[in-house]
């Protein structure tokens, strides 16, 4: 499992590199290297694409056939990655940005599917993840008030303007949904998320502003589907 760091490392590295390098080294070592594992993740996120829904173990046996190997296994093996999160039925909970069930970032792609990320930088990195427009509707936690983001042939457009992402994490231990996503959250402006921060000691991390978010969010998930932008129901 790709465990977050102890928050006194998390702390260092944090000063010395920033989120986004520290957050990229993590979900690089979560990603499969194994051909039939990529293959599996992939179709796992295509169909979260399409649908808004993980496919059942079930439908992908067709991919795990040829490996010898059964989809159980594939799909623990990617879950003590952290590439997935699985339920104790052995149905997937998440994939990486996706969350099979409600978050606060709700997500449409273009007009055709609405679903919901895992947190603020998982819901940026869906448009460049799948090359589509996408509506984000969240809300800064510590007021409620609505937050929007509308990308549109690769632009972005925020409401409000002065909207930031504060990324950390809490002390370290366990798969990034534990760990990292209830904390990488919309705020409306800098000093609401500056006042999160000051309430919070024990989460180390870094406001970002737009173009730091979007920019950790391409890096994180613009690849995971690049030159597969099929997404069959």
């Amino acid at each position: 499992m790709v465990a977050v760091p102890p928050v006194d490392e998390l702390r260092a590295v944090l000063g010395q590199s920033g989120p986004a390098e520290v957050l990229s080294a993590w979900r690089r070592r979560a990603l499969p290297l194994d051909a039939c594992e990529q293959e599996v993740h992939r179709a796992i996120l295509r169909r979260f694409a399409s649908t808004g829904r993980p496919p059942a173990p079930a439908d992908l046996d067709e991919l795990t056939a040829y490996s010898g190997r059964s989809t159980a296994d594939v799909l623990r093996v990617l879950h003590e990655l952290d590439a997935i999160r699985l339920m104790s039925d052995g149905g997937i909970a998440v994939a990486y940005p996706f969350s099979a069930t409600p978050t606060r970032h709700r997500v449409r792609i273009a007009d055709r599917v609405e679903l919901y990320a895992m947190c603020a930088i998982d819901a940026l990195g869906i448009s460049p993840m799948v090359g589509e427009d996408s509506t984000i509707e969240s809300v800064d936690v510590t007021s409620g008030r609505s937050i929007r983001v509308v990308t549109r042939d690769a632009r972005r457009t925020w409401e409000p303007g002065g909207a930031v992402v504060f990324v950390g994490a809490d002390a370290g231990g366990g798969p990034s949904a534990d760990c990292c996503c209830d904390y990488l959250n919309f705020f409306a402006d800098r000093a609401a998320a500056e006042a999160w921060v000051g309430n919070h000691p024990d989460v180390p991390g870094q406001v970002l502003d737009q173009a730091g978010a979007e920019e950790l969010a391409a890096r994180l998930f613009g690849h995971l589907l690049a030159g597969d932008n099929n997404f069959p129901a």
